[in-house]
């Protein structure tokens, strides 16, 4: 059930009425939808199986002035411990699928996980993701913050993208208005559009080559990075001219844990959940690192990790 102060203040009937198909959970750990692990209740959280749901809880929140935060697979993503007052809307993994729609074009939705799309791109024989395998997020996740890894990235394959606007209207905007850059794009600066779908043109390839090299990057990924504990992949983006995890290792701060949040031992940029980690934990241990690396580098290093919620008692 949703919190008694949640339900006089919004009427979340009104959002939820209308819909077909998708899960609709109130109240619900956010700490189940994120990589993380972490975070408190939100009080309306919808698992959106059709693009009418998606766009008919979007619009209703907007219009009923009720706060409504989309996300993917909830994998770069750090909840606070009192949670998300208003709607979560989550696109992944129910608002997916892949199609080849010409010899080297596919139309993808973007609830679809990457994985899901790499092992596509296999299938077909098509190059171009080989950078991707191992990245756990959704493709609308990817778009936003133009995912990339190994000197590849999402928005080098994106053709255009497929919106909604907040009246409800959908169209495609083509890759020159995306304003992509390193992890940015056009929807890390605006929340008036939802993503639907994205259309991407990929290379024609040969199998054994593609599937090598896809096998060779998920070798190096599990050999560095600490894919045996929770976390939301890189805390912080990386600086021009300079490795996060260097830094911080540098300084001497791998191992280091504040509460149950720990700078992982095998890779200093990432930050892990031993077990049982708040959000607190998380951010108390971010803004340390910060801190350190300022005083001894000059730098100012961003989050990656995207922050929603609220703080016990807010």
């Amino acid at each position: 059930m949703v919190s008694g102060e949640a339900q006089g203040k919004w009427d979340f009937e009104e959002v939820t009425s209308r819909l077909d198909g998708s899960r609709v959970l109130y109240s619900e750990p956010m700490s189940l939808h994120t990589s993380f692990r972490i975070g408190g209740p939100c009080d309306l959280l919808v698992l959106p199986a059709t693009v009418d749901d998606a766009l008919t809880v979007w619009t209703k929140c907007r219009e009923s002035s009720i706060p409504c935060f989309i996300i993917g697979n909830g994998t770069n993503l750090l909840v606070k411990d009192g949670g998300v007052r208003g709607c979560v809307v989550k696109m992944a993994p129910g608002f997916s699928g892949v199609e080849r729609t010409g010899d080297v074009t596919v139309h993808v939705k973007a609830g679809t996980l990457l994985p899901k799309l790499v092992d596509f791109a296999l299938a077909e024989g098509l190059s171009g993701l080989e950078w991707a395998v191992g990245i756990p997020g959704s493709v609308g996740g990817a778009i936003t913050m133009n995912a990339g890894a190994y000197g590849g990235d999402i928005a080098s394959l994106v053709n255009r993208v497929e919106v909604a606007s907040s009246d409800g209207s959908t169209r495609w905007i083509p890759v020159e208005e995306l304003a992509f850059s390193y992890r940015h794009s056009l929807f890390t600066e605006r929340d008036d559009l939802l993503i639907l779908s994205v259309e991407l043109h990929m290379a024609q390839g040969d199998k054994a080559t593609i599937k090598s090299l896809m096998d060779t990057r998920s070798a190096e990924r599990e050999a560095k990075q600490p894919l045996d504990l929770p976390s939301a992949g890189s805390a912080f983006r990386r600086p021009p001219g300079y490795y996060v995890g260097s830094m911080i290792q540098e300084l001497g701060l791998k191992g280091f844990k504040v509460g149950a949040a720990q700078i992982s031992p095998k890779h200093a940029g990432f930050i892990v959940n031993t077990g049982g980690a708040t959000a607190a934990d998380v951010l108390a241990l971010m803004r340390m690192i910060q801190d350190k690396v300022k005083a001894a580098f000059g730098v100012d290093l961003e989050p990656e990790v995207v922050v929603i919620g609220e703080d016990p008692g807010e």
